[in-house]
């Protein structure tokens, strides 16, 4: 054979072993419009999805759309799954760009500017979690509950909590605008607040009425059972004979630094939290049992700023040790979230469990009601007055 002949033969050869490869590809795969649903927990059965609708609207963007010549295919792809995941109605669950992967892990690594609120998403709303100790935001007078509508006068309505993280940091310095609503009020006010450098604060107690020690707990950090143990050895040596464990305002943090804080109140291996994956799947985080404060009367001050690994040492110590939480309802923030590497750079935070209290109580959405509430006004605030701290102080009298 010639090398006239060869190279034709070749290329004929190369032709019909991709168009094989294609057909096989093809024809291996369900047709788009029968996608089935292998793992439907809920129904326990499979289901079938009519994929063809979302080809059908592809389509139809790309024939008719008025600006055709701009479309590009990769964030239409990107858009397409941001919107999966925002119907699983998690604000909790949210898909990742690569710029806004990048950033994500760059922040994760350093400081940044901003202005050191923790933010959620309650009912579909933007809220305020809790103002950080110290930060522009408490500084500004920012209040948990306090709803967020606007920010630099951009609606964040169905916003995600990744986008409104990126709206509202910023370098120090600069200034963002936050259009804010409080239950009570008639109308919005805006709140002109200039961004710092945040450093989270830990923890800090004093000695009140001789015998108290109010030991106030802003975040869990991955230090702060550091910063508890030292707190302990001091109130040990002090002439404190109770604990007012005030954990108002905090965001949380990590659970095995709630888990190591409830074992200084609890016996070695009683279950401190439980996570729960579904399908039966748990995993249990006992206490190490340090225990030197098992013998010390505690009340523990929670309100509607206290979220996630704080609700789980709040719940620890009421159900272990039958503490009473004094204060109002907690946030609710009762779920754990999980970042997955995806190709090309991308990334999923997605919600893979949800936290249980020892008696195995969730406290997603629900929040934990205390077992004496008391509310704080706005009037109370602007006075310097706190019937919530009184009323504990009471208790443990």
């Amino acid at each position: 054979m010639n090398k006239k002949t060869l190279v034709p033969i070749l290329v004929v050869a190369i032709i019909i072993s991709f168009t094989a490869g294609f057909y096989v590809s093809k024809s291996s795969r369900p047709a788009v419009e029968q996608v089935i649903l292998v793992n439907n927990a809920e129904l326990n059965k499979p289901g079938r999805v009519d994929f063809s609708l979302f080809w059908d609207a592809w389509k139809l963007v790309e024939d008719k759309f008025i600006n055709r010549s701009k479309l590009e295919a990769q964030k239409m792809v990107y858009g397409a799954i941001s919107g999966m995941l925002r119907a699983l109605g998690d604000p909790y669950t949210v898909f990742l760009p690569p710029e806004e992967n990048k950033k994500f892990s760059e922040d994760m690594k350093g400081e940044f500017g901003g202005i050191g609120a923790e933010i959620g998403i309650r009912k579909d709303v933007l809220t305020i979690i809790s103002p950080l100790e110290g930060s522009p935001a408490k500084k500004a007078g920012l209040l948990p509950q306090d709803k967020i509508l606007k920010v630099d006068d951009k609606s964040t309505d169905n916003i995600t909590i990744d986008e409104a993280i990126s709206l509202i940091r910023g370098p120090k310095g600069t200034e963002v605008k936050l259009t804010i609503f409080r239950e009570g009020w008639k109308d919005t006010k805006d709140f002109k607040i200039i961004r710092d450098i945040i450093k989270v604060p830990v923890l800090k107690w004093e000695l009140k009425d001789k015998d108290i020690a109010h030991i106030q707990l802003y975040h869990f950090t991955e230090n702060s059972d550091l910063e508890f143990k030292k707190a302990v050895q001091e109130i040990l040596n002090s002439n404190a004979k109770k604990i007012l464990l005030d954990l108002r305002g905090n965001p949380g943090g990590y659970l095995e630094t709630a888990t190591e804080i409830a074992s200084w109140f609890t016996e070695k291996g009683q279950t401190i939290a439980v996570e729960d994956f579904g399908d039966s799947k748990k995993t249990e985080y006992k206490s190490e049992g340090y225990a030197k404060l098992m013998s010390f009367p505690v009340v523990v001050l929670v309100d509607s700023g206290s979220a996630s690994a704080s609700e789980i040492l709040a719940g620890a110590l009421r159900d272990l040790r039958g503490i009473k939480l004094v204060g109002t309802k907690t946030f609710g923030k009762g779920s754990v979230q999980q970042l997955e590497q995806m190709r090309g750079g991308a990334s999923i935070k997605i919600t893979v469990a949800k936290w249980l209290t020892p008696s195995g109580k969730s406290i997603m959405d629900d929040g934990l009601e205390p077992d004496v509430k008391i509310e704080l006004t706005e009037d109370d605030i602007n006075n310097n007055r706190d019937p919530q701290l009184d009323k504990a102080l009471e208790m443990l009298r």
